[in-house]
């Protein structure tokens, strides 16, 4: 199920990421920003538990300790997916954060998987991250690692995609929501998501 985050916030920042000239501190300033205002959509319907102590306002009152009832993972697809972590780590602070590798095999053209390690946690929810679904390769290979270790409960945050991609995602694991920032028009020739915003891992560490 696929989901766009809308938002006049968002749309303004997603503009300035798009601008060519938008240098890598701005732009990973305003990526920071839409992943923290995305979290309230994509965490939305989790549930919480009151705990057994209690905290006390200024004005004298006494009220019960809220806790989040899941225990939350952030699995970032290197290496542009790592420049999401922050913005929703600025909401979830107590989120733990693993690490998936993939390069794409020039043969084959398929995404081969070069690392995986998540943190050890009881029946979390897994959130796979990161910046662009364009083919939907690199997702669905993150996702297929991720449920392959016993993880069950996953969803898919990233900020533009294209029509291609999230139906290659949603063929392969219709049970996993999709939240986006945009649905951009189409794949250019290599692959690139048009209008898009270019390569975002280079934006994001300002290499080429």
């Amino acid at each position: 199920m696929l989901t766009i985050v809308k938002h006049p916030l968002i749309e303004v920042k997603l503009n300035i990421m798009r601008d060519q000239t938008t240098k890598s501190k701005e732009f990973r300033e305003n990526l920071d920003e839409i992943a923290s205002l995305m979290c309230f959509e994509v965490f939305k319907d989790l549930k919480t538990h009151n705990e057994k102590d209690n905290i006390k306002t200024p004005t004298g009152v006494t009220l019960p300790r809220i806790r989040l009832d899941y225990k939350i993972i952030l699995a970032p697809i290197l290496r542009a997916g790592i420049g999401m972590c922050d913005g929703i780590k600025n909401m979830i602070p107590t989120a733990r954060i693993g690490h998936i590798g993939m390069y794409r095999d020039e043969k084959t053209l398929k995404p081969i998987e070069y690392y995986f390690k998540l943190p050890k946690v009881e029946n979390p929810l897994v959130v796979v991250v990161d910046p662009m679904l364009a083919t939907g390769g690199s997702a669905i290979a993150a996702i297929q690692a991720v449920k392959s270790r016993g993880y069950n409960d996953v969803r898919l945050m990233c900020l533009v995609g294209a029509p291609s991609g999230v139906k290659a995602v949603e063929e392969a694991f219709p049970e996993v929501p999709i939240y986006l920032a945009t649905l951009d028009e189409k794949l250019d020739e290599n692959g690139y998501i048009l209008p898009g915003l270019g390569d975002a891992g280079d934006r994001i560490f300002g290499t080429k």
